[in-house]
């Protein structure tokens, strides 16, 4: 037997990412579930006491601090020890995104428990997850938000190490890849690409090497040349409107970028091109022109 609350809700399996269940349990000695399986991701987190978990074949005892994840439609069990049985919150999960999500959490099948410090955060999310209990959509949104903090806790205590597998490395440089997409127009480093990815830039570097025969700069900087020739074909904007909605805050050097990697200036380049009509380009221009003059004239007002 076990002392538990629990709450379902009903949710959009559309979502990204949704909260399908929530719960606190304190369990009677040698309380068990399964072997069985459950049709979403389930992560439980131990307050207090002692059990076992087991999936894939492998048994996992574990204590406070420590956590476990079920897979979807994989069967798994666990039991509260005899002596010290386990009291344990847990928030069920899916979405499009809640795979992905669990693999850059580092968890899997083959590494299904992690550890945090961070019982008290845990708990407190649960519980204020637990306190907005309604199918309102300010409770939903709610629900839904404090599942995202509750995976972020989870994950800064959780430490990303490179993997020697080619899987990881490729998961690496294409959440890189994604990232300079996203963010090319902002004036990135490869320092800031390293972060995001939680690896450190001489790995980031390696890793570019061996899967695209380039380093993380030359990637960013063709990235940013690529989408500036799009610019200079299809608009008629000022060579500083490209160079800076392609993040380079200096046009002197966007200019010596881009002739590194052209061998000819932005400006010899846009008149090498066939002459066209562009209107979309030339009403953008005077978009930039006109916002370049109001904000000319907020500078220019006494009051």
């Amino acid at each position: 037997m076990e002392k538990a609350y629990k709450l379902l809700f009903n949710t959009e399996e559309s979502d990204d990412l949704y909260v399908y269940c929530c719960g606190l349990s304190q369990t009677e000695p040698g309380h068990s579930f399964g072997p069985a399986l459950k049709p979403h991701f389930m992560i439980h987190y131990v307050l207090s006491g002692k059990g076992s978990f087991s999936i894939g074949g492998k048994r996992y005892p574990l204590n406070e601090k420590y956590g476990f994840l079920i897979i979807p439609d994989e069967l798994a069990y666990y039991v509260a020890d005899e002596n010290d049985p386990w009291t344990y919150v847990w928030i069920g999960f899916g979405g499009r995104r809640a795979e992905e999500i669990v693999s850059q959490l580092g968890l899997s099948l083959q590494q299904p428990v992690f550890k945090s410090e961070k019982s008290k955060d845990i708990y407190d999310i649960v519980k204020d997850m637990m306190d907005h209990n309604t199918f309102s959509v300010e409770d939903d949104l709610r629900r839904n938000g404090l599942l995202s903090m509750f995976l972020s806790v989870i994950a800064s205590g959780l430490s990303v190490t490179p993997k020697s597998d080619s899987g990881s490395a490729n998961d690496y440089v294409n959440r890189a890849q994604a990232y300079v997409r996203s963010n090319y127009c902002n004036p990135i480093k490869v320092t800031d690409i390293a972060d995001y990815v939680c690896i450190n830039r001489s790995y980031l570097y390696t890793l570019f090497q061996n899967a695209l025969g380039i380093s993380p700069q030359q990637y960013l900087a063709r990235y940013r040349i690529a989408k500036a020739v799009e610019l200079l074909q299809l608009t008629s904007l000022p060579i500083e409107s490209v160079a800076i909605s392609c993040g380079y805050s200096d046009p002197l050097v966007f200019s010596k970028a881009f002739k590194q990697e052209k061998g000819i200036s932005p400006s010899t380049y846009r008149k090498s091109l066939p002459k066209s009509d562009n209107a979309a380009g030339k009403e953008h221009l005077q978009q930039v022109e006109q916002l370049i003059e109001e904000k000319h004239l907020e500078s220019t007002d006494p009051n």
